[in-house]
């Protein structure tokens, strides 16, 4: 696990070129995804709770398939969300993830465990902080919540994010204030990658608390959602007891993922 202390003072850029390029790698990471299924039995089985996945900018339920998929083969509950594209912060998305959040709570009458990719990651924050009682965690995948609102178009996501800028909602509260954000109310935990090629892994970091922590994997932007160090982390941290939250220590066979 880092810590955001361990980032530098200096504000952060967005990712070289190189390591833009470098994001070709989510395709073998899909098919080492693919090839580590049978491994999905050693897994700790779910407890029947809902998860709830939002998916990066510019993407749809389709891209969370593997995941949701992996993650209703271990025993949960696991939902997309419905809303089509992911555009960013529009008053439909900011409206409806948080509608979502308290419809699945209640029809479970327990919290939704919230999983959000990327700008997905964001989302699922803000609809925390809305609605804490409906959350029962958030896991962030490469998600740059602390980047600030002036250095929002820093990312390699910039064109797209431009592109559908004219449908946001004009509230800078929700495009990221950097380090002022308090931490949330409910157990959170990023999950990011140096080598990110897309946003600087020191803008998907949190801080570290009692129930807050960051954890580092090998691996692209593109293909967090169905990095298998990502998945044994993901599933670690849903398999926890509810209310029972405790910092991640990976399995001992799978040690070898993690950088740290």
């Amino acid at each position: 696990m880092t810590s955001v202390e361990e980032a530098p003072s200096e504000p952060a850029g967005a990712p070289s070129l190189a390591l833009l390029a470098l994001e070709v790698r989510a395709w073998p990471e899909l098919a080492l995804y693919v090839a580590s299924w049978p491994l999905l039995l050693a897994h700790p089985r779910g407890d029947g709770h809902c998860v709830l996945v939002l998916p990066p900018l510019g993407a749809t339920d389709a891209a969370t398939t593997p995941l949701r998929v992996a993650l209703r083969g271990l025993g949960y509950s696991t939902h997309g969300w419905g809303l089509g594209q992911n555009l960013g912060p529009t008053s439909s998305i900011l409206d409806g993830v948080p509608a979502l959040l308290q419809e699945l709570a209640d029809r479970s009458q327990r919290p939704v465990s919230v999983i959000g990719w990327s700008a997905g990651g964001i989302l699922g924050r803000e609809a925390a902080r809305r609605n804490p009682g409906a959350v029962r965690q958030v896991i962030t995948l490469g998600s740059p919540f602390r980047l600030l609102v002036d250095d929002r178009y820093r990312t390699h996501a910039a064109l797209l994010y431009r592109l559908s800028e004219r449908w946001h909602v004009r509230d800078e509260s929700i495009h990221g204030t950097g380090h002022t954000d308090p931490l949330l109310e409910v157990p959170a935990t990023a999950i990011y990658s140096r080598t990110d090629g897309v946003a600087n892994w020191q803008w998907c970091l949190e801080d570290e608390g009692p129930r807050a922590e960051n954890i580092e994997v090998y691996g692209s932007h593109c293909g967090l959602g169905h990095n298998p160090a990502a998945l044994v982390a993901i599933t670690d941290r849903l398999a926890q007891p509810e209310g029972d939250w405790k910092p991640f220590t990976p399995p001992r066979w799978t040690r070898h993922l993690f950088p740290h």
